[in-house]
């Protein structure tokens, strides 16, 4: 099995994307700042490990072996293997969405950039198959806490949409905004989109996703004008 370790670091750094272009999408970022150093090298260990093994096999003792850290680090940084998914979970979620933020010009027609913050946004999703698996699947399997991680991973996306979609400027004042709640169902949609593709071992096809994902998209502020 090959593994991109390049997005496996680009998965789990801190920094901000450098610009909005496409290109920038699989380009290397910023080392984390200091005294972040260890907690990022673990998250990538993380990374590395399960994508290597999956996240049922994966043990202490391969993060910290791939982190090239000591097990004391590691429990100075999480208490156990699950809060590591978790934080792994939110840093990979929270890049992805910095993607999909940067691939939007709140300046051009809404309907022109639908396609292409899509695009951006799966595409960085479908670089690591594997692991991709793990963040979307297995993360549910840590109970609550999981469950809790991916609602407010979802509840970022959410807001972004109504940001982007109530608040643009130049455009006339919408009748009727667009409302949480169907914000929060596009984006329900457009997970279980990349899950079915997941089950159906298409992860690496997500690029498949972007014209029902923009049709979805487009149907929910149409509805609501």
């Amino acid at each position: 099995m090959q593994i991109n370790y390049g997005t496996v670091k680009y998965l789990v750094e801190y920094s901000a994307l450098r610009s909005a272009s496409m290109s920038d999408v699989t380009a290397p970022i910023a080392a984390p700042a200091a005294g972040t150093e260890h907690r990022a090298r673990l998250l990538e260990g993380m990374a590395r490990a399960v994508a290597a093994k999956g996240y049922a096999d994966t043990t202490i003792a391969d993060i910290v072996r791939e982190a090239s850290v000591s097990r004391r680090t590691f429990y100075e940084n999480f208490a156990d293997k699950a809060e590591c998914l978790t934080a792994l979970y939110e840093a990979a979620s929270g890049n992805a969405i910095a993607v999909l933020r940067a691939a939007i010009d709140p300046h051009s027609d809404w309907e022109a950039q639908v396609e292409q913050a899509m695009a951006a946004y799966f595409g960085v999703l479908a670089r690591n198959p594997v692991l991709l698996r793990t963040l979307f699947i297995d993360i549910l399997g840590l109970g609550p806490t999981g469950l809790a991680a991916r609602r407010r991973a979802n509840q970022q996306l959410a807001d972004l949409m109504l940001d982007v979609v109530n608040n643009r400027a130049g455009e006339r004042k919408r009748k009727t905004p667009l409302q949480p709640m169907m914000a929060m169902a596009v984006v329900g949609g457009i997970n279980e989109m990349v899950l079915h593709s997941i089950e159906q071992d298409r992860a690496g096809q997500l690029q498949e996703l972007v014209e029902p994902a923009a049709t979805l998209l487009r149907a929910a502020i149409s509805a609501e004008f």
